[in-house]
């Protein structure tokens, strides 16, 4: 508002001064949504750390499974056995509102193909 030539009237100022608390009250709500925002972002990260972390130690031991079954099977029976899958695993989307913004959110779960359904612990 530096360049802008304004009336010296008291009405002129009254409007001026509800403009500026309101442009003030905004930029609080905008640097409120900013740190909510930041603090999601936060807890998610932290969570694929965690995630990361048990992907990494499963597909270690995934590959010392490997390792043995290669070395005691056959690359025919081998082949065979990794065609056949023993779980399925099932996405399911949704929307989270925070602080008026709208989130897509993924919830996935495992299906054993032969056991028990990990989500809810029942034979399939």
């Amino acid at each position: 508002m530096a360049g802008k030539t304004v009336n010296p009237t008291r009405m002129e100022l009254t409007r001026l001064k509800g403009r500026l608390k309101t442009a003030s009250r905004g930029h609080k709500l905008l640097k409120d949504k900013r740190d909510e925002q930041m603090r999601q972002f936060m807890i998610l990260v932290r969570r694929s750390r965690q995630l990361r972390a048990q992907v990494g130690q499963a597909r270690a031991e995934a590959q010392g499974a490997f390792t043995v079954a290669a070395a005691v099977m056959s690359p025919e029976m081998l082949q065979q056995a990794l065609m056949c899958p023993k779980q399925r695993l099932e996405l399911e989307t949704g929307t989270r509102n925070i602080m008026g913004v709208a989130l897509v959110g993924f919830l996935g779960y495992w299906r054993f193909l032969f056991g028990r359904d990990e989500r809810t612990g029942r034979p399939e």
